[in-house]
């Protein structure tokens, strides 16, 4: 393992996955949030007075504008392309729009309220919680996207569809995804544990200091509950214990490490010798361009789709039963078997998810849904980082692309997975550090379109390469 520290063991894991990237110098694109033609409908004069932002800011203007705002605020996007936020409002009074515009905001006026929306949401809740399901707000469409999976057939996908027309016109859409939702658990750095009846494999997401001072990191909480013990080596003996762990519901673990002493960087490696300095939680804006790294799929970019997500996963433990996810964040972001835990984040080193489960893998298309760390931080008590220092933590996992039992090919690129197992769900354990399914990953569906290397400018003049 390289760029550590060793105090008196081994050093921490660094964040993230090590799988093999291409040239460092390409920088990733800044894709278009795609809009409905209502997008369009901003007042007159609206666009030439409105701000060029970074996400980040797009993020805290926002949440200044819906206090602004009151019931007049139906949500809020980044235009990537434009670099500004657009503001939907509903029956808004003169004054707070000139407000809404004079703080830089595009404002545009829409039909459905956040409490029509958030109502629509409930009697989704109510009323077709199936497993295999999503749905979340789409401000971008002032609607909620309901998603099902190629399990929801039949009977079921019958409920689904009578739910969703039951809410009436323009208020929710309807898509079919090809894949499976399911938990990414197997595999930032890849991290292990033995359990009865196999191993278990998941990806560090961020290092942060436990309210009690210790080292510890964040990972997903599927992982958690599967397993109390993990390593930073297949096989190997365990540097860390959890010691909170949250799923369903929500989805995220707290992991301390069992050395007091072992240093926790807080940042992402991104392969080939980068890494990306981790600064701050940050809340993810719909639209703006994400990062996720994970041990099986390395380095992957898309775009936030929808914030406040519930994904109805097929239970681990109940063959009739459904395990719900609430409050999650949907990208388009791909990821696969082993990635689940790994870190989402911003270029500016923002820290945003936790990968949590989806459809799909990094060839043909899906979602992929991330734990908020903003929830998780709150909820565990932990802060980012070694108490805001700056560290050397462990980064060469020589296995972390290989989920088969051999070794990982150190000349594969890191899209390149093709003895990655479908590992479908915490529990489903069958063999340490391999496949934990005994089935081979969907090749039909994924999170985003991987098949090449992108590049575009960054609005901070930083680069980082990407396998999209």
């Amino acid at each position: 393992m390289s760029h550590k520290r060793m105090p008196k063991r081994k050093a921490a894991i660094a964040v993230g996955g090590v799988a093999a990237l291409g040239a460092a110098a390409l920088l990733l694109p800044n894709a278009n949030a795609s809009q409905d033609k209502s997008g369009d409908n901003a007042a007159s004069g609206t666009t030439g007075t409105a701000k060029t932002l970074k996400a980040t800011q797009a993020s805290g203007l926002a949440a200044q504008l819906q206090k602004i705002l009151g019931d007049a605020f139906a949500g809020s996007y980044y235009d990537s392309g434009k670099q500004q936020l657009v503001v939907n409002v509903v029956n808004g009074d003169s004054n707070t729009i000139v407000q809404a515009k004079n703080a830089g905001a595009v404002v545009r006026q829409v039909k459905n309220s956040t409490r029509e929306l958030k109502a629509a949401a409930g009697t989704l809740r109510t009323k077709a919680t199936i497993p295999g399901t999503s749905w979340a707000v789409d401000p971008r469409t002032n609607k909620v996207l309901v998603t099902a999976d190629s399990t929801v057939t039949g009977a079921k996908w019958d409920r689904l569809q009578s739910t969703v027309r039951s809410l009436g016109s323009g208020m929710a859409t309807l898509k079919k995804s090809a894949g499976t939702f399911k938990t990414f658990v197997s595999g930032g750095d890849a991290i292990f544990s033995q359990v009865q009846g196999g191993g278990v494999r998941c990806s560090l997401g961020f290092n942060v200091t436990a309210s009690d001072g210790s080292p510890a990191f964040l990972t997903a909480g599927h992982c958690g509950v599967a397993a109390k013990d993990w390593s930073d080596s297949q096989n190997g003996q365990p540097i860390a214990t959890v010691d909170q762990a949250t799923f369903p519901g929500n989805d995220f673990s707290l992991v301390k490490y069992n050395d007091p002493a072992t240093q926790a960087p807080s940042e992402v490696n991104t392969g080939n010798g980068q890494t990306v300095q981790i600064t701050q939680a940050a809340d993810a804006t719909v639209g703006e361009t994400v990062f996720r790294m994970g041990s099986t799929t390395g380095l992957h970019d898309g775009q936030v789709t929808g914030l406040d997500a519930t994904v109805n996963f097929q239970s681990e433990t109940d063959p009739n039963g459904v395990d719900t996810v609430n409050g999650l964040i949907q990208t388009d972001v791909c990821a696969e078997p082993g990635d689940s835990g790994g870190s989402l984040f911003t270029q500016d080193g923002g820290a945003v998810g936790l990968t949590s489960g989806g459809s799909g893998d990094c060839t043909s298309g899906g979602e992929t849904f991330f734990q908020p760390v903003t929830a998780a931080l709150q909820a565990t008590g932990a802060t980012l980082g070694n108490g805001g220092g700056a560290g050397n933590g462990a980064g060469d996992q020589s296995g972390a692309g290989d989920q088969s039992g051999g070794s990982a090919d150190p000349s594969a690129s890191a899209g390149d997975q093709s003895g990655a197992g479908d590992q479908s769900g915490a529990g489903d354990q069958s063999g340490a550090g391999g496949d934990q399914s005994g089935g081979s990953a969907d090749p039909s569906a994924s999170a985003g379109d991987q098949s090449g290397t992108g590049s575009g400018s960054a609005d901070d003049g930083s680069s980082l390469t990407s396998t999209r």
